[in-house]
């Protein structure tokens, strides 16, 4: 089973780290935090961090890979030095992202969207997003399928057995989708997240707290736009359009602290997941990841 635990996510910093249940193994979707914040909530949410094993950049804005030097220092220390993920791009105009990879010797290596890496017993899909960046991604994760360990029932061959075993590890296998920092949904993520159980889905901004909030007007243009942020209205959309049976948990990302609240996004995503009557139409769970304290889902 996978499990999320959103360490940070907004303006100020974010990071999240994918775990892998079955194996106790994970890997960080970016690090915009200091090195307090980033082991004080691992701890916090019960995971070792010595159990990371990549580090996956979105985008190279700094509020998502300021703390990544710091904490592949830590993370060092303790005998641990994970692998880190980038599009060649994103790369090339991070120079945080690079001096981190280089202070620590850390394999670095270079994805594109489509791209399917394996890594913690997760097969990682990154997706292009839509974002002013120089380039940006979202990802789906996947567990992979376990070693067989089929049981030769009497009168069963063991093919049989192991086919057997084989359906049942594809029928239990987990799935968690993930998209901050895009100004719209791309036909890539559209296919990326659909079917995943856990989903955390960008809810930046209340268009009209934007327009009439203290930020100047370009900047207001810009979050507003295709290469910007997604709105309340926006992610609602997504949702009803993604949501399904299967879908258990969904995730409010990257809110915005001067152009939103913590509880508009939840009535969003609730009346994403609503019929014309109010009734829900799927018993998803809902929560909304913070700026400064851990959520975890899954």
């Amino acid at each position: 089973m996978i499990k999320l635990h959103v360490l940070a996510s907004g303006s100020g910093g974010n990071a999240a780290i994918v775990e892998n249940g079955r194996t106790g193994e994970g890997v960080l979707i970016d690090c915009g935090i200091c090195k307090r914040d980033f082991f004080e909530r691992t701890g916090e949410a019960g995971f070792d961090a010595v159990r990371l094993r990549a580090v996956f950049i979105t985008h190279d804005h700094s509020d998502h890979t300021k703390g990544l030097g710091v904490v592949l220092r830590g993370l060092a220390k303790a005998g641990c030095v994970p692998k880190v993920f980038a599009s060649r791009a994103v790369y090339d105009a991070s120079r945080p992202v690079r001096d981190a990879a280089e202070s620590v010797g850390a394999p670095v290596a270079h994805f594109v969207g489509g791209d399917v890496l394996s890594v913690a017993g997760l097969a990682v899909c990154p997706f292009r997003t839509s974002h002013d960046a120089a380039e940006s991604f979202g990802f789906r994760f996947d567990e992979e399928v376990a070693e067989p360990t089929a049981v030769v029932a009497p009168g069963e061959t063991a093919a049989r057995a192991a086919a057997a075993d084989n359906a049942r590890s594809h029928e239990e296998l987990d799935s968690l989708g993930f998209m901050t920092d895009t100004g719209m949904v791309t036909d890539a993520a559209w296919e990326a997240l659909a079917g995943v159980r856990l989903l955390a889905l960008e809810c930046n901004h209340d268009s009209r707290m934007l327009e009439t909030g203290p930020y100047p007007y370009v900047i207001k243009q810009r979050i507003a736009s295709n290469v910007g942020h997604l709105s309340n209205d926006q992610s609602r959309e997504a949702l009803a359009r993604l949501a399904h049976d299967g879908l258990r948990h969904a995730v409010a990302m990257h809110v915005s602290q001067e152009n939103n609240t913590y509880r508009l996004p939840r009535e969003t995503f609730e009346a994403a997941l609503a019929d014309e009557d109010g009734a829900r139409r799927f018993a998803t769970e809902v929560s909304v990841a913070y700026q400064s304290r851990l959520v975890s889902i899954g």
